[in-house]
């Protein structure tokens, strides 16, 4: 999760069990709109069988993101849209129904549309032999055999590279980044903190706001720290904040600059 950074470093931030693993989360942000309700991304779900489960460390064997919807009042059906950065299962794997060795494969949420990047979209279709085991092969074809699939193409190069969502409209523009894997989708959410940068695997936690730090997992890590660089430039301009998926005790913080003029993840809170 750190890269090439050693562990005499990063586990000042995130301490390891008796075996190296640390503690993620896969955190989801519902937005409720007065006619909508929208899901950025969908977590790692419950779809894995067991011997997958336990070798990834999934300690839940439910479908968490179900079980707190439910805390909110809303049932499956009640999902209007599903914004999926990328295809990775640890994101997009919450859109599927909990395993079940007699049922094939099939979507939860009967009523959504969904919203992924069209260079994610093809790099799930054919992935690379570096990341083919991060993809789900069922997903893409049930997610297009919906009808209800939108597919954003990324900015054009020269452009402000700003994209927008016909289905997901306006209040929500959309950065696209290839460091971690191209076609990465991040979503700006307009928010009473400011805006807020659904930042994904591009800075998954609050310790990977700091430049360098970066995981083995992404693809071009270079070029993500200057993808990276850009963004938090632009944060921090705007008074904005990042929205974390996998720190386990951080839910969002602001971006800012330490008295080094490095970035940091400001005033960290747990919840949003």
């Amino acid at each position: 999760m750190f890269g090439n950074a050693p562990r005499a470093m990063w586990e000042r931030w995130i301490a390891p069990d008796e075996r190296h693993r640390i503690p993620l989360a896969c955190r989801c942000l519902l937005v409720r709109e007065p006619r909508r309700n929208i899901l950025f991304e969908a977590g790692i779900g419950a779809f894995f069988p067991p011997v997958m489960r336990d070798r990834y460390g999934v300690q839940e064997s439910e479908h968490v993101l179900l079980r707190e919807l439910a805390a909110h009042g809303l049932a499956p059906s009640d999902v209007d849209l599903v914004v999926l950065s990328h295809l990775h299962f640890d994101h997009a794997g919450g859109v599927l129904a909990a395993y079940d060795a007699e049922q094939r494969m099939q979507l939860v949420f009967p009523h959504a549309r969904y919203v992924v990047g069209a260079r994610a979209f093809e790099r799930a279709l054919l992935p690379h032999a570096r990341d083919r085991a991060s993809f789900i092969p069922e997903l893409q074809e049930l997610l297009r055999a919906t009808g209800k699939l939108e597919l954003v193409a990324s900015p054009p190069a020269g452009s402000d590279g700003v994209a927008f969502s016909d289905t997901l409209g306006a209040d929500y523009p959309l950065r696209f980044a290839e460091g971690h894997t191209p076609g990465l989708m991040m979503a700006e959410i307009p928010s009473p903190h400011g805006p807020l940068l659904y930042a994904s695997d591009q800075i998954p936690g609050a310790p990977w706001v700091h430049l360098p730090i970066t995981m083995g997992y992404d693809r071009f890590p270079e070029r993500l720290i200057e993808e990276k660089e850009a963004l938090l430039n632009d944060l921090e301009a705007r008074g904005g904040g990042v929205f974390f998926v996998h720190d386990p005790a951080v839910a969002w913080a602001r971006v800012a600059r330490d008295e080094r003029g490095r970035f940091h993840a400001a005033d960290p809170q747990p919840t949003l």
